[in-house]
């Protein structure tokens, strides 16, 4: 008979990182156990094999429906039997806890410094202190890792963060198992197909492109990164891709004369595309658990630059790595730098564990199977 396992997060949907993981996590694991997805709320069909308990959620506020999930979860829990129960997302207890994104105290700490110094910043923290949801994120934090018998951290910076705003924690508490792109996929482009990209994408064929991408402008360090352009040879292009609006970031590019050198893309659905068309990816982060967009960036070949408050950062040359993502004068450089490397192929190190087959590994070995 396969194990009994439950994977617990308040949505079933392929939109945003911990729920694209989950997915593919039930879809990896369902030949080999009898998987059910316990949500709040399906937006997706589940993969083939998955079973899915929806608990519902009310039309209340964040708070209450971060509030409700954990307690509908609990109570389901334990009335159900499961050989293996494991947290994705604001949950009080289960066996296995996946930590994707960090504690919120370091989060708070580190991203603040995205925000222009004064009113700006202040407010966006009294908005946060005062937040139910956040209070309520908070708390569930703690409760988690106080009832959680096996921790598995997504990078070594998580780990490490985590400890920081936990000290009842150690390093021996913990798994360490990386995000990992298909390498099959995320591969190099010859020369001749990055310049058909740059048609694709309307893109200048003798421009150096300096590419970025992600949901949160001001928390990936967009601003910094048209700072640096105005810093940097004409021959230098920064392309942006993410659903956010631009107009901020567009008023800094005209104010710094450098507008006509940058273009927001909206949502890019072909990545690999965008990455392959780049000369160098760059992602002057605040704040990033385990970027996959650095991951994939690697995999295709292109030079990657990117900050120290980043958990991908540990596959990075560490002349690319920036160590003060406010620093726009060391980011230009670092770009410069990086500009001046060749593309290579991305070969996974053999001591970092990573990707679904781990997990399932880790798994099993729990259930002492």
């Amino acid at each position: 008979m396969k194990p009994k396992i439950a994977l617990l997060l308040p949505k079933l949907s392929l939109y945003g990182g911990a729920e694209r993981f989950s997915y593919n996590l039930a879809s990896y694991l369902a030949p080999d156990f009898d998987v059910h997805f316990i949500c709040a709320k399906k937006e997706t069909t589940p993969p083939r094999g998955v079973n899915v308990t929806c608990l519902g959620r009310p039309p209340l506020g964040k708070a209450m429906k971060i509030f409700w999930y954990a307690m509908r979860a609990e109570l389901f829990l334990r009335k159900q039997h499961f050989d293996l129960t494991v947290g994705l997302g604001n949950t009080f207890r289960q066996d296995v806890l996946r930590l994707s994104g960090g504690p919120t105290k370091i989060f708070w700490e580190l991203s603040k410094k995205a925000y222009p110094e004064g009113f700006s910043r202040k407010f966006k923290m009294f908005r946060r202190r005062i937040s139910p949801g956040n209070r309520f994120t908070q708390a569930i934090e703690m409760i988690q890792l106080r009832n959680s018998q096996n921790l598995i951290a997504v990078s070594h910076l998580v780990r490490d963060w985590t400890i920081k705003a936990y000290p009842f924690l150690s390093k021996k508490d913990f798994q360490i198992i990386y995000n990992q792109p298909d390498l099959s996929r995320f591969s190099p482009a010859k020369d001749e197909i990055k310049l058909k990209l740059r048609d694709k994408f309307s893109l200048p064929k003798d421009k150096i492109i300096v590419s970025t991408a992600g949901t949160n402008f001001m928390l990936k360090g967009v601003a910094q990164l048209i700072s640096s352009l105005n810093l940097l040879p004409d021959k230098f292009y920064l392309i942006v891709a993410g659903k956010r609006n631009p107009a901020y970031f567009l008023r800094l590019a005209r104010k710094l004369n450098v507008v006509e050198r940058v273009k927001f893309m909206g949502q890019v659905k072909d990545m690999i595309s965008f990455y392959r068309a780049s000369d160098i990816f760059v992602l002057p982060t605040f704040y990033d658990a385990c970027s996959n967009a650095v991951l994939e960036a690697l995999a295709t070949g292109i030079p990657v630059v990117s900050s120290q408050n980043n958990g991908s950062s540990i596959f990075l040359s560490q002349d690319l790595v920036i160590k003060d993502p406010t620093n726009h004068i060391d980011l230009a450089e670092k770009i410069l730098l990086a500009s001046k490397q060749k593309r290579l192929a991305f070969t996974w190190p053999e001591n970092i564990r990573a990707g679904l087959r781990e997990y399932k590994k880790t798994f099993l070995n729990i259930l002492g199977a």
